[in-house]
């Protein structure tokens, strides 16, 4: 085996969705080859139906003694084991600063298991006992979220200025470990037409516009608050280095709609790099050979350019 290359540890995700296909897919691409060794942390079934053979990695099995479901649909079973992967590789990343690469997990089955947590985010914010950072790229594009798996209700409430301010200058660390020195980030406004002077709401003048001086006075390269849509069509065009979003999908249409590469989520904050795709199980797909690898392909090259050598094993 060569030592040139660094070690990266993947969940495989949902054992019923999608996970075990592009993980398969993903380790197949010479590239991903090339790059990193593998360890791989997953139910070895599932795994196995998707093409997995040895030679792609390491395989750390993770079993349940729940009966596996004959439909492809969220389960106890996957949201036990797609929950102890994320557990088990997570312990090994800690202990020995590898990157972590995370495949799609079903929310409904953390559920169905009693699973407290919505998401791998809210896990490691919890385990890791820091306000870790949700953050995107496609390489050229970046965004970083103030909220994240709340409903559009509950928004006003958690649009804090302390908030803001905190995410702000993690993004700012996020975006100068990716290389970009002094990076000049803009600040979305929450509401329509940057509220329009208080008219179509108030969080622009009561919160944010404080918070954008805040981070300023830290010496953080920080504007706005900016309308969401304009934002996005200035951030296509080069003008700032990332954008600061007040709520999910604020962040991921843009995105998704100007990304011209794969989009890559990240957890910034933590002890160790964990990078993501950023599509779902996708049920009704999996285990028909149609699941589209680019995604992960793209997340495990972009951790594997950005970590050093290591040695796992």
């Amino acid at each position: 085996m060569k030592k040139d290359k660094p070690f990266l540890l993947i969940t495989a995700g949902e054992p019923s969705g999608i996970g075990p296909e592009v993980t398969v897919k993903a380790l197949q691409d010479l590239r991903v080859r090339a790059a990193c060794h593998a360890v791989l942390v997953g139910e070895p079934i599932s795994l196995i139906e998707a093409g997995y053979t040895p030679q792609l990695g390491a395989l750390l099995p993770i079993q349940s003694p729940r009966r596996r479901p004959a439909a492809r649909k969220p389960s106890a079973w996957g949201g036990e084991i797609s929950f102890t992967a994320l557990e088990t590789a997570c312990e090994l990343a800690a202990q020995t600063h590898t990157p972590l690469v995370t495949a799609p997990i079903s929310k409904q089955s953390w559920a169905k298991a009693g699973i407290a947590f919505t998401g791998h985010t809210e896990f490691l914010r919890k385990y890791y006992g820091k306000e870790a950072l949700m953050m995107f790229t496609d390489g050229a594009l970046r965004c970083a979220l103030v909220s994240e798996h709340f409903a559009i209700k509950d928004l006003p409430r958690m649009i804090t200025k302390e908030r803001i301010v905190h995410t702000g200058k993690a993004f700012a660390q996020a975006l100068e470990k990716l290389g970009i020195a002094k990076p000049h980030i803009a600040v979305s406004a929450l509401n329509p037409h940057g509220g329009d002077n208080g008219r179509f709401g108030e969080e622009e003048k009561r919160i944010i516009s404080p918070a954008v001086r805040t981070l300023q006075a830290c010496r953080i390269n920080a504007q706005g608050p900016y309308p969401a849509d304009s934002l996005w069509q200035a951030h296509c065009r080069g003008r700032f280095d990332g954008i600061l979003c007040m709520y999910h999908d604020q962040a991921l249409l843009g995105l998704k709609l100007g990304a011209l590469k794969p989009v890559v989520h990240i957890t910034a904050g933590l002890e160790f790099l964990r990078v993501s795709p950023t599509h779902g199980t996708a049920f009704d797909i999996a285990g028909k050979d149609q699941a589209d690898p680019s995604s992960m392909t793209e997340a495990i090259l972009f951790a594997a350019q950005r970590c050093p050598k290591n040695r796992l094993l």
